[in-house]
């Protein structure tokens, strides 16, 4: 999820935020809220066997498509700037019909073969999410679209950081950072 998380970062989780479950399980009590384009949110994924941490880009109803990493939801291309740029990848602003954030185009040799993608109709009950580093992320392009069952929470701040390329020690800067502050 680069820029957005870095390697070390512990996000705050609302559980809470879409559905009231039966602790411990996917099971739904009630729900409370809808998950929204634009909300990072925690996926426990079956298809992945794991916990992913992903950006909802399509809800459903929405047709999907990209060409080369420009996105494309509802017949309406994605706003994107580029931030900054260095040997290794381009930060760009992506600006989606209700939501902005920062992403992560690799400058390197990467595999190009995600960059294109759909066209695709999200599903009832299904996202299609995408990682924020767009050439090094299994996301939907890869495992498909996530069922709202799988989604566990919503996360919209760092909790701590810990940085991996300097023993370990605290990234005072992002305690309680918000995840989508342009930085």
């Amino acid at each position: 999820m680069q820029p957005t998380l870095l390697d070390g970062d512990k996000v705050w989780v609302n559980k809470l935020a879409y559905d009231v479950k039966i602790p411990w399980t996917e099971i739904s009590l009630a729900e409370l809220s809808d998950p929204e384009r634009g909300d990072v949110i925690i996926i426990d994924s079956k298809k992945a066997a794991k916990r992913l941490v992903k950006r909802i880009v399509g809800v459903p109803g929405d047709t999907i498509y990209m060409q080369n990493n420009a996105l494309v939801i509802n017949g309406e291309a994605a706003g994107y700037e580029i931030l900054s740029e260095d040997e290794d990848a381009i930060i760009i602003l992506e600006e989606l019909p209700d939501s902005a954030h920062q992403a992560r185009l690799s400058n390197r040799f990467a595999s190009r073969s995600n960059r294109s993608y759909g066209p695709v109709v999200v599903p009832e009950d299904q996202f299609f999410v995408l990682g924020d580093n767009r050439d090094n992320s299994s996301d939907s392009r890869v495992y498909s679209f996530i069922p709202r069952g799988e989604i566990m929470g919503r996360s919209s701040s760092v909790v701590f950081s810990l940085d991996s390329d300097n023993s370990y020690l605290p990234r005072g800067e992002r305690f309680l950072d918000g995840i989508d502050e342009i930085h």
